[in-house]
């Protein structure tokens, strides 16, 4: 698995607004081909502390989630509600492992 775990911090009155894009990118990322999973996580101490979770079956799958509209809109529509800039941090995935049973 290729996975990224981005680390975004948002004005906080953009909160709303951040989790409604957020929303979109989800449903079209959760159709995309090698997509695992793409969960998006609030802080319960930080509202405007957020994690995205995204899990790809290879990393030419993660790559092309970057080239849909989706995430093109997502990326536009949030730039300028960052409190900080996102920071995305590459994991392996171990376990559940891709293709076995």
């Amino acid at each position: 698995m290729y996975v990224t775990l981005v680390e975004v911090q948002v004005k906080p009155d953009r909160v709303d607004d951040f989790i409604r894009e957020s929303a979109l990118n989800h449903a079209g990322s959760i159709q995309e081909p090698g997509n695992l999973r793409f969960d998006i996580l609030q802080s319960p101490d930080d509202p405007t502390r957020f994690i995205l979770y995204e899990a790809y079956a290879t990393e030419a799958d993660a790559a092309a989630h970057k080239q849909t509209a989706h995430y093109a809109r997502w990326r536009e529509a949030v730039a300028d509600w960052m409190a900080a800039p996102r920071r995305g941090v590459r994991w392996n995935g171990l376990y559940p492992r891709v293709g076995s049973s």
